[in-house]
This record gives C-alpha cells, sequence and structure tokens, in this order.
C-alpha cells in the first residue's frame, strides 16, 4: 500500500510538472525547453508580469481636475465612465490596456481620436524617492470609448509600486487609472 502510494505521488507530481512545462527529469534540472534548445536558468529570462487588471476607475467626484492629482497626473475636468477595462505590464515595459465604454458620465460620446498609457512608478533617486511616469503614443478610440493600448515603454529602474492610466490623447489629463469602485459605493 505505501509503495502504491508513493508511486501514485511521483506520478501526480511528474503530471503537474508536465502540466506547468517544467521537465521531472533529473537530467534537465535546472534548464528549459525552448524551440529545440535548451537554456540554462537564470541565462534566459521570460519577462515577470508586475500588473494585471481587470478593472479601472473612471475619473469623476474629488478627482476631478488639479485638487487630487495621483502623482502628479491631473485627472479631467468633466466625469467619465467605464463599461469595462483590462491589461497588464510586465518587466520589459508591455503595456497593454483594453478599454470598452470610456465616455462622458452624462452619456456623451468620447471627443478624443485616440486614448494614451502611463505608467507612474516610484523610483529611487539617490537617497530619494520621486514618482517617474512614462507615456504611450496614442492608440485610436472610438466615440463609443473603445481602444486598445499595446506599446512598449520605457520603466525606471526600480519600478516600484506603478500604477496605470488611460491619458486623453490631445493632453495630459487622465480618463482611467487602476482601481475599481463597487456599485455600492456608486449609489451612495
Amino acid at each position: 500500500l505505501v509503495l502504491t502510494l508513493a508511486l501514485a505521488s511521483i506520478v501526480s507530481m511528474a503530471a503537474w510538472a508536465d502540466s506547468r512545462g517544467e521537465n521531472s527529469q533529473g537530467s534537465d534540472e535546472g534548464r528549459h525547453h525552448e524551440g529545440g534548445k535548451h537554456h540554462e536558468r537564470g541565462k534566459h529570462h521570460e519577462p515577470g508580469k508586475i500588473l494585471a487588471f481587470q478593472t479601472m476607475y473612471a475619473v469623476d467626484g474629488p478627482f476631478l481636475g488639479e485638487a487630487n492629482a495621483i502623482r502628479d497626473v491631473v485627472g479631467d475636468e468633466a466625469a467619465w465612465v467605464l463599461r469595462s477595462a483590462r491589461g497588464s505590464l510586465d518587466t520589459t515595459g508591455h503595456l497593454r490596456i483594453q478599454v470598452r465604454g470610456l465616455i462622458f458620465a452624462d452619456g456623451s460620446p468620447n471627443d478624443e481620436d485616440t486614448f494614451r498609457g502611463l505608467v507612474s512608478c516610484l523610483t529611487e533617486n539617490g537617497p530619494t524617492v520621486e514618482p517617474a511616469s512614462v507615456t504611450t503614443q496614442g492608440f485610436p478610440a472610438t466615440p463609443t470609448g473603445d481602444s486598445v493600448i499595446d506599446a512598449h515603454v520605457e520603466l525606471p529602474n526600480p519600478c516600484v509600486a506603478p500604477i496605470v492610466f488611460v491619458l486623453a490623447g490631445s493632453e495630459d489629463k487622465w480618463f482611467a487609472v487602476t482601481g475599481f469602485e463597487s456599485e455600492e459605493e456608486e449609489a451612495n
């Protein structure tokens, strides 16, 4: 019985390792296989995901205008709403943001031809910490507020506590930022 359980455990671990793309054989330990070639771990790095998000907060209330800028990024002076958003940022600076229904809160259509992405990090400057931001070029945005921002940005090193914004294409004001507001709070 003990031998049977031990063999079942080994088979289960091997299946788990295979499902993760790992080789459970001792001869390849410390290596991974890619395109027919073996690479030593540590010498070839896959980009690490810094952020993955499935929600953003559309600018409104006290975030409107300059009074409560986030990391020196000013909110638009008009309130916006957002139907859906998702995105990711990795260690190579690959930023992807998909927004749907990013329009004025009064129901008016989006009046920007393009949206841009902005990543704000905290970084080191000698013995001090300061914000550092990088912005993408503009990506087409529809009147219904749909857009896909897919770009590479040069992240500061280190990039600590990143925040992702969707900016207007024509001015440095944000329409959406990583975060959320529950429907219960919106009703109050």
